[in-house]
């Protein structure tokens, strides 16, 4: 199938590029951005143990990223003193996800199925439009995107450390594939998240096929 290479698409190529990262050709995990929410200003020291090969991260990782939370979600990294909105990395695995649960969407109901089923998991308009920002210019052009949420696999993929603990965990990660028709697919329930006390959420995406 043939498909436009958006201008959204190459200005992301070009920013990884210029702040050190190594774009590949195969499928990767993609923008995962952790969103941390302290209930009061707090220093958190966050660590990641990926069964594959970081590409990149925003700020750079060295030993994990150290830095201050704020409740509003701003950060402070701690190394350089400069301020972030969330911690960002991107790796390359041979994992393989299951797809026999998830939705069949037509490339033009995209965004409103994503926002629809982000918010229904628990995610603020602010992070689920960032989410959308990111992944819509190469989904909307499909005929159709079977979508899934994997988050058994994606936890053990990429084991997440956050000290001090937080109380409540989201971690929502897409796989998709773009197809040509359509296909009949079992959804899966979903359960809301909760936000109590210290907060961290995480979303990310890879495309397979």
């Amino acid at each position: 199938m043939k498909r436009t290479v958006s201008v959204f698409v190459l200005l992301a190529l070009l920013l990884t590029i210029s702040v050190g990262c190594t774009p590949l050709d195969e499928p990767v995990d993609e923008k995962p951005v952790i969103y941390l929410y302290p209930e009061r200003e707090t220093e958190v020291f966050v660590t990641l143990d990926y069964r594959g090969e970081l590409l990149c991260t925003w700020p750079p990782y060295g030993d994990g990223w150290h830095v201050m939370a704020r409740p509003d979600g701003t950060l402070t990294d701690l190394r350089d003193g400069q301020e972030y909105s969330y911690l960002f990395w991107e790796g390359a695995s041979d994992v393989t996800y299951d797809m026999s649960l998830g939705y069949c969407v037509r490339g033009e109901e995209t965004a409103a199925f994503l926002r629809e089923t982000l918010s229904a998991m628990g995610l603020t308009p602010r992070e689920y439009n960032e989410f959308i920002v990111y992944w819509l210019p190469r989904m909307q052009g499909n005929a159709y995107n079977l979508i899934t949420f994997r988050r058994e696999e994606y936890e053990a993929l990429a084991p997440l450390t956050v000290t001090p603990t937080p109380d409540s965990v989201l971690r929502v990660f897409m796989v998709y594939e773009a197809l040509d028709a359509p296909v009949e697919i079992e959804a899966p329930e979903i359960t809301p998240f909760v936000r109590e006390g210290f907060t961290v959420v995480e979303w990310g995406g890879t495309e397979i096929g």
